[in-house]
């Protein structure tokens, strides 16, 4: 009977690769190039060869399974998100035990301690309600990686979208459209997860920098980031008597949810009313008029999230200190902001300041 170690040598050179890399395409214990990846899994896959994981992760002390919490599996973004993350994992030979918190301290620390019956090897976390301090303290006892705005230092690698440079975008985008009453809807002041704090700060930077001093009476807090909350705060906005010419939403659900209040008063988007939502989400582009949207790599967040794992399970005496990784992210504009023309001299030129 061949041994695992022939075997590996047998696919290794068919791929034309070393014994190695075909150890680490196997066992996701190193990041390896998508093309060598698949020529690795062609030549397992011709050869016949299927490794027993099972009892490699037995030997190891490891389980091969990782959890993933996020707050809400029903919200669009984190259910693509959670998608590619599961399909990356899926090349790493991992499962994912994916857990929803709905923002929950008490569900975000059970998770973090690792009381919740689950055995992983690691957790990735998208936390809303945990302070860093609590963070810091809680996520120790495995590898942790972090989604979002809150970090744990000194402890857990962090994933994360520059928000403060994409709300400014947002907002600079509107003001190009020569829009002047830009309302924002999104402000969460029950929540620790900092989101909303910073693209508020870049919504206010860009209007400053245009001139325009801030206007409260512009600014709608919402309970959560879904639809309806979105109608509700428009409904607001227009019902105050605010009305502005221009909505930056802190989320794209918040937008689809303004998008269909502003249909509702009869107003004309983007020719009375321009919408610009952030996250990217597939229902965005189906949008009536289709929503223009700041888009994160929700792809890129997943393998970087998946390969800072990685390197804390296979590695876990590495002297590396954690890692505050930021994503890129576009704009992509659509038809819900397209129409208005701004006019001349009105928006200074010039990339957005940095302090």
């Amino acid at each position: 009977m061949a041994t695992v170690s022939s075997r590996l040598k047998d696919v290794a050179t068919l791929a034309g690769v070393s014994i190695r890399t075909v150890s680490n395409v196997v066992s996701g214990s190193a990041s390896v190039a998508e093309e060598t990846r698949a020529r690795v899994q062609a030549a397992l896959d011709e050869l016949g060869y299927r490794p027993n994981l099972a009892a490699r992760n037995l030997r190891a002390g490891r389980t091969g399974l990782i959890g993933l919490a996020i707050p809400e599996l029903y919200s669009p973004y984190f259910g693509e998100l959670a998608s590619l993350i599961v399909e990356a994992a899926q090349h790493r030979s991992w499962t994912v035990v994916i857990d929803q918190t709905f923002g929950s301290p008490e569900a975000e620390r059970r998770l973090l301690e690792g009381t919740g019956g689950r055995m992983v090897d690691g957790l990735i976390i998208s936390p809303w309600s945990l302070r860093p301090q609590e963070l810091t303290a809680r996520a120790r006892d495995i590898p942790v990686v972090l989604l979002g705005e809150q970090r744990a230092p000194g402890v857990a690698d962090r994933i994360a979208v520059d928000n403060v440079l994409a709300a400014d975008e947002a907002t600079t985008h509107l003001l190009e459209t020569g829009r002047r009453r830009i309302a924002a809807i999104g402000l969460q002041p029950q929540l620790h997860n900092d989101t909303a704090r910073q693209r508020l700060e870049g919504y206010h930077r860009a209007l400053r920098r245009a001139g325009l001093p801030p206007d409260e009476a512009l600014q709608q807090p919402v309970r959560a980031l879904h639809r309806e909350d979105g109608a509700r705060a428009m409904a607001a906005l227009l019902e105050s008597g605010a009305r502005p010419d221009a909505v930056f939403a802190f989320s794209d659900e918040l937008a689809l949810g303004a998008l269909h209040m502003a249909h509702e008063h009869g107003l004309r988007v983007p020719d009375d009313l321009a919408v610009v939502g952030f996250d990217g989400i597939e229902d965005a582009r189906y949008a009536h008029p289709p929503l223009t949207t700041v888009v994160p790599d929700k792809k890129q967040i997943a393998e970087r999230a998946l390969q800072c794992l990685a390197d804390r399970i296979y590695s876990p005496a590495a002297a590396v200190p954690p890692l505050d990784i930021a994503v890129p992210h576009h704009l992509e504009v659509r038809a819900s902001t397209s129409a208005a023309t701004p006019p001349t001299g009105s928006v200074p030129a010039g990339p957005p300041p940095t302090g």
